[in-house]
């Protein structure tokens, strides 16, 4: 099943619907040529300069071109560049949680969850330091109701929309292989598809979806 993968890339750094950092750059082009399409098309109809259609192509074969360059160049390296700045400042703060992630790897479990506990409380860590405690709490420390319980009070918190739904997506994998309740899952992706119609997430919350029915499905 890819539902836990699916997941897993919300988790990973879901953003919300309005945080492309190039998407303006393209709209603005797209428009532009657009109209410059419709005045080349008009002035070859109108016999005032007849080869203007030759200008259709260079204007489509320009917006390909920036948005192969914003796209495919510019915005990874803007993204990378903010992993790189946010790790650094991280570490300033606190070593980032390299050190409980060690913890948990020499099987200091239930030192690393109150290590997240702890991390937990600063406001700028709440979501990320609670979703990865619920994480070792649900998996390794086999408590998946305390883990359900932190992240539903979090859910009811003021959230950003990708922090919401950072901590839904880790909700639907708690209730889909830990707690076995699948229905309550659907419910979880159905909330975010619906309050987040619109977001880059929501192609992969309505994949998850139909993932999640086609196997409900299959084991009846």
């Amino acid at each position: 099943m890819r539902l836990p993968l699916l997941l897993q890339r919300l988790l990973d750094g879901t953003r919300g619907p309005d945080d492309e950092p190039l998407r303006f750059v393209r709209i603005t082009a797209g428009i532009l040529l657009l109209f410059g399409t419709l005045v080349a098309i008009a002035l070859a109809l109108s016999g005032i300069a007849p080869r203007a259609l030759l200008l259709v192509a260079a204007f489509w074969a320009i917006y390909g071109f920036i948005v192969a360059v914003t796209s495919g160049i510019l915005e990874p390296a803007i993204e990378g560049l903010g992993h790189v700045l946010a790790d650094v400042g991280l570490a300033r703060v606190g070593g980032g949680y390299s050190a409980i992630e060690t913890m948990v790897v020499r099987g200091h479990l239930d030192a690393a969850a109150e290590a997240y506990r702890e991390r937990a409380q600063r406001p700028r860590d709440r979501v990320e330091a609670t979703v990865r405690r619920a994480a070792l709490l649900a998996g390794p420390l086999e408590q998946p109701e305390t883990a359900l319980v932190e992240l539903a009070s979090l859910r009811r918190a003021t959230l950003s929309p990708a922090d919401d739904l950072r901590v839904g997506a880790a909700l639907v994998d708690l209730y889909d292989r830990r707690l076995g309740d699948p229905g309550r899952a659907m419910t979880e992706l159905r909330r975010l598809i619906d309050r987040y119609p619109d977001s880059r997430s929501a192609r992969r919350l309505r994949h998850a979806l139909a993932e999640l029915k086609a196997e409900h499905l299959e084991s009846r």
